[in-house]
């Protein structure tokens, strides 16, 4: 079971399945105002930067991290995986390149974070080699088993070997909310129920099923759907976009 934490009033889970630090934060504890109340994480949004900033530095401070630490990327939705290192830091607002839905790093000290507002967030540890990892998976990433590539990734380039790596899949739309048409159900037969003239698409089941196909056999699932509890988690499709982001967090202290 996922376990919520509250630390200075932000509001965060952790998952026992993860041992490095860590957290998938939630939209409660920050300083925002209005559609973005109150830990908005989105930089690119509308909302005060100077609030953002200091919702950056709740979360940080919460889960005893410096700011600067922190390491994101622009994504895409595709299945490209960044080998992050110490000097790719710099912390917020730094201009970011970088396009990638995977980050990965066996570095002290590194903040990876990803974003989501009702795609699957994942975080992976393997606490044998020492490496983290990130992963933003949403349905386009999914086909594209962004996670899987992240694993071998992992095992390329650190050495890991899958069986000895955690993982846990975050808070995000689950089966009872995503409703879609044939374009997702058709990339992802296995995980899609006909409701009506839609689909019914599991993402949390599809990701774990590419996670044990990679050899990866510890993996913690969250029971809560972004799109159901819309008053603890930012959801897209249940405010039509008006919202803010919450992130996942992982580093090795």
């Amino acid at each position: 079971m996922f376990i919520e934490k509250t630390s200075s009033g932000v509001i965060y889970m952790t998952s026992p399945n993860i041992q490095a630090t860590h957290a998938f934060t939630t939209r409660h504890g920050g300083v925002s105002q209005g559609i973005y109340s109150t830990l908005n994480l989105a930089q690119k949004a509308d909302d005060d930067p100077q609030n953002v900033k200091e919702n950056y530095t709740l979360i940080c401070n919460a889960l005893n991290i410096d700011a600067s630490d922190l390491v994101c990327s622009s994504q895409v939705h595709g299945n490209h995986v960044r080998i992050v290192k110490k000097e790719d830091t710099g912390g917020l607002f730094k201009p970011n390149s970088h396009k990638a839905d995977g980050l990965i790093t066996n570095t002290p000290s590194v903040a990876l974070m990803v974003f989501t507002a009702d795609c699957v967030p994942i975080l992976l540890h393997d606490p044998i080699k020492n490496v983290i990892g990130a992963v933003h998976a949403g349905w386009r990433g999914i086909a594209l088993n962004i996670v899987g590539e992240a694993i071998k990734k992992m095992e390329a380039t650190f050495d890991c070997k899958p069986e000895n790596i955690k993982a846990a899949i975050g808070p995000c739309i689950s089966k009872c909310c995503y409703e879609t048409d044939s374009d997702v159900a058709d990339v992802l037969p296995d995980f899609s129920v006909k409701h009506g003239e839609k689909f019914m698409v599991d993402l949390k089941q599809a990701n774990h099923q590419l996670l044990i196909k990679s050899g990866v056999q510890d993996i913690e699932i969250s029971d809560e759907c972004t799109s159901c509890k819309c008053d603890k988690y930012w959801s897209h499709r249940k405010t039509k976009g008006k919202r803010g982001t919450q992130g996942a967090i992982i580093v090795l202290t």
